[in-house]
């Protein structure tokens, strides 16, 4: 296994700009109406509408099961709907091909995993098969596009190193260039920093943050963490058994009395002193009132 690289110390890393870009500003290219989600006879999500606004980063947060990961698989058709529709540029995903979505959203679920000795350079080349035909080689073009995303996400010198002797932040990097290297304008990602410590959650972020703000990408992403969540969205949602309970900028969403209510925490919610961002200080969970 190659060792982590060394963590920056925290002047390496800018904040994010402290006024996100307002939501209402951005028409909604990829959109939920009605829609109803679920497994196996159990509706996880139900009656849910939504409009992603379009060139922004976009957060969902929430407690355990509470639908968040399930909208996101239902955003990108990997779980279709039981009601209603999701629609991109006004096409219901259910009338469109699967390629054809393919170049238009990029999904990363969680934890995913690559087959054993695969190279950096080969994972991230499968991404370049939605804007493939059957008769069309891997061409020298197709070639820069994976050398542009490895280079975007900082992975460029590990171009022919097995995927499976990389660092987990290096690994989520290399999984992100290759849903970058689709060149789709919407990425959907789903818990990106899962099981990485906070440097490399950190690390992560700051290429999210990138990709949005200097290639222009719509990114919805699933965290946990609701001060990163915070610190690096223009925009979150806040779900609560399978419906959205909150929406807005970042001070809007996280707040004391929000977090009592969904997540059953005491906490205070102050600006986080760089960019001013709500960061969550949690207090004793006994002190919490029951979720209504």
């Amino acid at each position: 296994m190659t060792q982590d690289q060394p963590v920056r110390g925290p002047t390496a890393v800018p904040a994010p700009s402290a006024v996100p870009r307002p939501a209402a500003e951005r028409a909604a290219r990829l959109r939920a109406q009605g829609l109803t989600l679920g497994y196996e006879g159990r509706a996880v999500v139900e009656d849910l509408s939504l409009d992603v606004p379009d060139g922004l980063v976009t957060t969902i947060i929430g407690p355990n099961g509470c639908g968040k990961s399930t909208l996101l698989r239902g955003l990108g058709r990997l779980l279709r709907p039981r009601a209603g529709a999701v629609t991109l540029d006004g096409e219901s995903l259910d009338r469109l091909s699967t390629r054809r979505i393919a170049q238009g959203i990029a999904v990363l679920p969680q934890a995913p995993t690559a087959p054993e000795g695969l190279t950096v350079a080969d994972l991230v080349s499968r991404g370049r098969h939605p804007r493939q035909r059957w008769y069309q080689q891997f061409s020298s073009g197709d070639e820069q596009r994976v050398r542009e995303a490895l280079a975007a996400t900082g992975v460029l010198e590990f171009a022919d190193t097995p995927v499976d002797e990389l660092s987990g932040g290096q690994r989520q990097r290399v999984w992100i260039a290759m849903t970058l290297v689709q060149e789709t304008d919407i990425l959907l990602l789903d818990e990106p920093t899962t099981y990485l410590d906070l440097a490399h959650q950190v690390e992560v972020l700051e290429l999210v943050h990138r990709l949005n703000r200097d290639l222009g990408r719509t990114i919805v992403m699933v965290l946990h963490d609701i001060s990163l969540a915070a610190r690096y969205s223009d925009h979150m949602l806040c779900m609560h058994d399978g419906a959205i309970v909150a929406s807005g900028a970042p001070d809007e969403v996280v707040t004391a009395d929000l977090l009592a209510a969904v997540f059953g925490l005491a906490a205070h919610v102050v600006p986080e002193p760089v960019a001013g961002r709500p960061h969550v200080i949690p207090l004793s969970p006994t002190a919490a009132p029951a979720v209504p």
